[in-house]
């Protein structure tokens, strides 16, 4: 059965090609949506779906892709914000060359694709951006500083865009997920000493004694793009398993 304010979309998925953005395009698809991928790698996707190689943090190369999608489906309904990288380090582990990779991809490839999109957004007359950012962009592990400073860039940029273009109909609403069980979670958790250790210390932490599954995410992620959410915009939305609910 497909849900609101899905079925015949335009959506673009950026990060499409594997984690919570793949999940992302499999479930807007079932839904009835059709999909662009954007990824630097390539990405699968079903009927309705089309793949363009994008690098977020390059302006020429999503405007390319913008282009190309309105090219293809003649419109543009939804963005999903999904395109990120990790990299640990403390704030003087930090390189600036680390910094400014993370900045690129993370903060400034929510910015780039949201800044092309919304004049199409615009013209449909209730669009729809959703964007992830972590619960990193709201508490702090000192371990992921520079990642942390992206993600709560993306948590302004989410209300600025809210409050500037609401009046034109256009939506704008961000999730902070904690731990996902995504390639990227995996590759952390593999690179331990111990990695089943690790898993079993980092699910007792939450209150579901479990990380989410992409799946879990992209359930909201299709809420928040569809009309079943209509009157909401601006908000930040906590997908994290109560694991910030506590004190101690």
């Amino acid at each position: 059965m497909n849900r609101p304010g899905l079925q015949g979309s335009v959506a673009v998925v950026t990060g499409a090609a594997s984690g919570i953005g793949f999940a992302c395009a499999e479930l807007l698809l079932s839904r009835g949506a059709n999909v662009a991928l954007f990824d630097v790698n390539t990405a699968q996707g079903g009927a309705g779906a089309v793949f363009f190689k994008t690098d977020v943090g390059s302006e020429e190369s999503v405007a390319s892709s913008m282009d190309a999608v309105i090219d293809r489906f003649g419109r543009l309904d939804i963005l999903v914000n999904c395109a990120a990288v990790q990299i640990m380090g403390t704030l003087l582990e930090t390189t600036s060359e680390q910094w400014d990779r993370l900045h690129q991809v993370n903060l400034k490839g929510v910015f780039l694709c949201s800044k092309s999109a919304m004049p199409h957004l615009q013209a449909s007359g209730a669009g729809a951006i959703v964007n992830i950012s972590s619960i990193l962009g709201i508490v702090a592990d000192p371990d992921l500083a520079a990642y942390g400073a992206m993600k709560g860039g993306v948590i302004a940029l989410t209300k600025s865009m809210a409050i500037g273009y609401g009046p034109s109909g256009v939506r704008v609403n961000c999730i902070c997920p904690g731990d996902v069980n995504t390639p990227m979670v995996a590759a952390y958790f593999d690179n331990a000493c111990d990695p089943a250790a690790l898993r079993a210390e980092v699910n007792s932490k939450y209150a579901l004694r479990r990380i989410a599954e992409p799946a879990e995410i992209a359930e909201v992620v299709a809420f928040l793009a569809s009309s079943a959410s209509s009157f909401m915009t601006g908000s930040i939305l906590i997908v994290d398993g109560g694991l910030t609910s506590k004190c101690y």
